[in-house]
């Protein structure tokens, strides 16, 4: 891939999963998107992407990770088009390789949110352009980066920090895992039994990355962070009734944030639904900065995309 403003050989890189990126890439990313977000409050153009076009393909209905990046590659001078099953050959049983081979000669980057992240691992495998992972039933790395840069904005580095994660074992977890081998912190679990992480997944990980609790209130005892999410995620709607039975003990409330330290952030990669997972209580008040966080899927995408097209500027 060749930078045609500056002939500068870019390597063709994925961003499937966060552990994709170095901890110094990572950081060049976050520091990039500060910076990005700076010109963006003051108004001030910013269009290194200029005449590139991004392709999202949508196999999971979404609201934040549309706007977040149709608006950011639009702001960075780009364009996009939205591709759903509805309205492309993925849904009319095309090998996702086959659409892969054809999309990626006519646009500059690629971004998925779907279902397994095998599909999506085999789109990437034939991609002649970049692929972000917008989102899968595994990882979410675009919204934990989007965390932690909110983090880094309200509370400084999130090294040598704790972050409690109260409730299902899912793709945000798990992401937030990877996050914390890489940057080193150490990330607190709670979630109901026939919910923890799986050990095939986690393997023999040191407790000074990950520990798991039973009790919520102890998984936030003294941490920086508390996160959350919808009891059941997109994909497991049959699980409803299952699942609200199984997790009526993990909602965060007032007393469970009262646990963490005095000046603990709440966050939520919503849509949050209020007094299930989180009181509204706590989604509104003081300690939460959900809607920052929602924001910087903005600012942390343009970051990414840019990082993947241009390198390192």
């Amino acid at each position: 891939m060749i930078n045609s403003s500056s002939n500068k050989k870019i390597n063709m890189r994925h961003f499937l999963e966060l552990k994709d990126f170095s901890k110094e890439e990572i950081i060049y990313v976050l520091n990039r998107a500060i910076f990005i977000k700076d010109k963006f409050k003051k108004y001030e153009p910013h269009m290194p992407l200029h005449d590139r076009t991004l392709a999202m393909i949508f196999e999971k209905a979404s609201t934040r990770t549309r706007v977040s990046f149709e608006a950011g590659i639009y702001q960075m001078g780009g364009c996009a088009i939205n591709l759903t099953s509805n309205d492309s050959q993925l849904g009319r049983s095309e090998p996702i390789e086959d659409t892969a081979r054809v999309i990626s000669r006519m646009v500059d980057i690629v971004m998925i949110r779907t279902f397994e992240q095998e599909r999506l691992k085999r789109f990437a495998a034939h991609s002649r352009v970049p692929v972000i992972n917008g989102l899968t039933n595994e990882f979410h790395p675009c919204q934990i980066l989007a965390d932690i840069l909110t983090f880094i904005e309200h509370r400084g580095s999130i090294e040598n920090k704790k972050v409690a994660w109260i409730g299902d074992a899912n793709n945000m977890s798990y992401t937030w895992l990877q996050a914390a081998e890489i940057l080193g912190f150490t990330l607190h679990i709670s979630a109901p039994n026939g919910y923890k992480m799986e050990k095939n997944r986690i393997g023999n990980i040191s407790d000074k990355i990950l520990r798991q609790f039973d009790s919520p209130y102890e998984a936030c005892k003294g941490v920086d962070l508390v996160t959350t999410d919808v009891w059941t995620s997109m994909g497991y709607e049959e699980e409803n009734i299952i699942r609200h039975k199984a997790f009526s003990d993990w909602c965060v409330n007032s007393k469970m944030m009262s646990s963490a330290n005095t000046d603990a952030l709440f966050m939520h990669c919503l849509p949050a639904h209020r007094g299930e997972e989180v009181t509204n209580d706590v989604l509104e008040g003081p300690q939460s900065v959900v809607w920052d966080e929602a924001e910087n899927r903005l600012h942390i995408q343009k970051a990414l995309m840019e990082f993947l097209l241009l390198g390192k500027l």
